[in-house]
């Protein structure tokens, strides 16, 4: 039981440490894309380059919105197996992002990330909304 109450605050502390290593991508992405690019790239290339990292950390701020409207609401806060796997996708991608952005990985390893730390749990929160949210339309 205790386990289970301690779930909900290292839910939201994993998410917001995820969101905020995102917003850090945002600002730190030059040195990222230029990790991408040969020693004599272009600037087509640089701008083709970014704009790719910018959708990939775009859509990943509009995933977190997702999962955010179904903790707040209740859909899954309480819900165990969706806080599990939360924090560990959200905390996995806290730590890969910090090497991204320390270590300044290339480019495409934000999508090696990005599939298992941001879409999965979206996926199963919008599961857990649908089923939550069905559930209270039917009536008794």
């Amino acid at each position: 039981m205790a386990a289970t109450r301690s779930l909900v605050p290292a839910r939201f502390l994993t998410l917001a440490a995820h969101l905020v290593i995102v917003i850090t991508v945002f600002w730190s992405r030059d040195n990222n894309v230029r990790a991408c690019l040969p020693q004599d790239f272009t600037e087509d290339q640089y701008r083709t380059e970014d704009k790719r990292l910018v959708i990939g950390l775009s859509v990943t701020v509009c995933l977190f919105l997702v999962e955010l409207v179904g903790f707040f609401s209740g859909a899954s806060m309480f819900n165990s197996n969706q806080s599990l796997l939360s924090v560990a996708a959200h905390c996995s991608a806290a730590v890969s992002l910090s090497f991204f952005v320390c270590q300044q990985w290339e480019c495409w390893t934000y999508w090696l990330v990005f599939a298992p730390c941001s879409v999965l749990p979206t996926l199963c929160e919008m599961a857990q909304m649908v089923a939550v949210f069905h559930l209270k339309k039917k009536p008794m």
